[in-house]
């Protein structure tokens, strides 16, 4: 490893070097006086888990705004509600952009070709229009509630076959492979077999896991093509088992759309997919249409952002709901409140989505959990596409920002008792105005982000947990497992996940 470190250093001195003497010549958000190539070395040595705590450290010194030099590259961290306002919202065109692609990045998601990791332009803005208004649209998005009542028996047949054989359920299982249901339904149209459904969760869930060992291939990937030679081959072995996975199921979707269409043949209760919408794309930088890898990278990310984060936001809402039974109460009585009792309603087995907008305190427990537990407690790096001024400093151009997404949920100049799980908080102001979750006029949380860059799956993704949710507490009791608490310790991956996943018993209520 020694060896390593010296042929890094001599490969970068003077860019570093150059890097180092910049800090002088504008006005930066204060951070630790560290050399950046010794920031750098001890950087790569370093979990990226150590991050938050070392930068909840830094900003107890340095305040909600702050410049890390990490080798060539200043990143700047606000950790403040109102900055993150001012930037996100009240400047948002300028920090829009994204820092250009990473060598592995390039490798996943074909040279940002796709929403999250396109640069703030004219593809980013055809890929996030088309599934806002082709897939996410409310119209569209009622249109899947059929698939969704599907899944939602396959979740609730799973829990009751799971808890006839075992004494108590490990969640996070059932809840990842509903996901899975849902999202490939939505994204290539059809219910998918099982074995299919596991062969997507399996190489999607290695590439997520991989993710952070192959961060490392982004530090001068021409030198680490290399060093970490079998690395990179287990990175395209990965790119190309997902492809494999997908491919098929997109050629497939895409056949049978152009039989039916040939055969002027219309299956009322088919949905639009995804894949659909991606057929006719006609890509405006390039002049031509997306080609089979790109679209294995759009299905890659609408499959992920919609499975991952939605099942751990779902296990972090049941394991609270567990571990506070008087909170679990609560809401079974406004589900009961709101669709009668099981007496004088025997024909009701599930809570609709139409009842579940009637329910204040269900939403209040999800907004709850956002907040204490959100998924991402990073957004995805922005970059500045100019020099800009932010609280008194510059942020300079091509500047990487990131904000502090965990900490402004738990931040006691803004919320009561932080740490406290008080669904309380979020219920409807005595005037009937409810909690503006995107932050447009004020940010206090941004678990999906905020501004231009906010998350195009906000709503779809707390219909999806408000919904699960709803159902769950109706049909069954949540109860600890005896001699075993509820364990809320966090375990940084991607997302934030639950160190000891949720094990409960649960009882029908029937």
């Amino acid at each position: 490893m020694e060896v390593w470190f010296v042929i890094v250093v001599a490969l970068c001195i003077s860019a570093l070097v150059s890097s180092f003497l910049n800090l002088f010549k504008k006005k930066l958000p204060p951070g630790p006086p560290s050399l950046p190539l010794l920031v750098y070395l001890i950087w790569l040595r370093r979990p990226i888990s150590e991050l938050e705590f070392i930068l909840r450290r830094l900003q107890a010194r340095y305040g909600p705004l702050m410049t890390l030099t990490i080798g060539p590259r200043k990143l700047v961290f606000v950790g403040s509600h109102s900055l993150a306002h001012s930037a996100l919202i009240q400047h948002g065109a300028v920090f829009s952009d994204r820092p250009t692609p990473r060598a592995t990045s390039k490798i996943l998601n074909r040279n940002q070709k796709s929403i999250s990791d396109a640069g703030y332009g004219t593809t980013w803005r055809l890929l996030r229009r088309n599934i806002t208004h082709e897939i996410l649209h409310p119209a569209r998005v009622k249109s899947y509630s059929s698939s969704r009542r599907w899944v939602l028996s396959i979740l609730i047949n799973r829990l009751v076959d799971t808890s006839k054989s075992e004494s108590s359920v490990r969640l996070i299982d059932h809840f990842q492979y509903a996901m899975f249901c849902l999202l490939a339904l939505m994204c290539f149209g059809d219910k998918l077999q099982e074995k299919q459904i596991k062969e997507i969760e399996s190489v999607q869930r290695r590439l997520l896991i991989g993710s952070r060992r192959f961060n490392i291939l982004n530090f001068w990937p021409r030198l680490g093509k290399i060093l970490f030679h079998n690395r990179w081959k287990e990175l395209m072995r990965l790119r190309l088992e997902q492809e494999q996975v997908l491919i098929p199921l997109i050629k497939y979707r895409i056949r049978a759309k152009q039989q039916s269409l040939s055969n002027h043949q219309a299956d009322e209760e088919a949905v639009l997919a995804y894949v659909d919408t991606l057929v006719d794309l006609q890509l405006p930088e390039e002049n031509r249409k997306l080609d089979e890898s790109e679209m294995v990278s759009l299905c890659s990310e609408f499959l992920s952002a919609g499975t991952e984060t939605t099942s751990t936001a779902l296990q972090w809402i049941m394991a609270n709901l567990v571990k506070y039974p008087h909170i679990q109460s609560k809401l079974y009585d406004e589900i009961i409140s709101v669709i009668g009792s099981r007496k004088s309603s025997q024909q009701q087995q599930m809570v609709e989505e139409e009842d579940a907008q009637k329910m204040p305190y269900l939403k209040a427990v999800v907004l709850e959990a956002l907040r204490r537990h959100p998924p991402a407690h990073f957004v995805l790096p922005h970059r500045v596409t100019e020099d800009i001024e932010l609280d008194g400093y510059v942020i300079p151009r091509e500047a990487r920002v990131n904000f502090m997404v965990a900490d402004m949920g738990l931040d006691p100049k803004v919320w009561e008792d932080p740490m406290e799980f008080k669904p309380e908080r979020f219920l409807p102001t005595s005037s009937g105005e409810a909690f503006d979750i995107t932050g447009s006029r004020e940010i206090k949380m941004m678990p999906f982000g905020a501004g231009r860059r906010i998350c195009p799956g906000l709503t779809l993704a707390l219909l999806h947990l408000e919904y699960f949710v709803a159902n769950l507490i109706w049909n069954f009791e949540w109860i600890p497992v005896e001699g075993d608490e509820v364990d809320l310790t966090e375990k940084q991956e991607l997302p934030t996940v639950m160190k000891n996943p949720l094990q409960a018993r649960i009882t029908p209520r029937i």
